[in-house]
């Protein structure tokens, strides 16, 4: 799909190195990871969720699921709640539904990142297919993406921080 040859351009054109990889189909982020024998911390999912009538791009790592009242803090109060895929998928028509690439920016759709994903050097996220992936420093795709940073989630079974 152009996805994959858009953000090629758009990163070469920034002098931006990265890696793509091959894997066999997976639907769920924390299957891609474990296709792409990576931890799911490493693993940036795209999750999106609407903000009123805002649809909003959060990014977060595999094994975290999202956290409404935390993410409705982060955009300011705002009534949130999960797109469904049919809502979404026409904003990214070179992609394959649900595996859009971290750059919302890029679809003219604001970009939100969990924290936890600071505490990795290279991210790996999906490349508009359901059998591709690329990699890039964490410190590029803040550039990029220019992300708000905020706490959006949650690790399911660890007990919920403080808000």
């Amino acid at each position: 799909m152009a996805c994959r040859e858009n953000l090629e351009t758009h990163l070469r054109h920034r002098g931006i190195a990265y890696d793509i990889q091959q894997h066999e189909v997976a639907f769920t982020a924390q299957k891609v990871a474990a296709s792409e024998h990576v931890s799911g911390r490493m693993l940036a999912k795209a999750v999106m969720v609407f903000a009123g009538d805002d649809l909003i791009m959060l990014v977060l790592p595999a094994h975290f699921r999202v956290d409404l009242e935390a993410t409705a803090a982060a955009l300011g109060g705002r009534d949130v709640r999960l797109a469904d895929e049919s809502e979404f998928a026409p904003f990214f028509p070179d992609c394959e539904p649900g595996a859009m690439p971290p750059f919302g920016n890029l679809y003219g759709i604001p970009v939100y990142a969990e924290r936890a994903l600071a505490h990795n050097e290279q991210i790996v996220f999906q490349l508009g297919t359901h059998t591709e992936t690329m990699s890039v420093p964490y410190r590029e795709f803040i550039r990029l993406a220019r992300p708000t940073l905020a706490r959006l989630g949650f690790v399911p079974g660890k007990v919920a921080q403080a808000s």
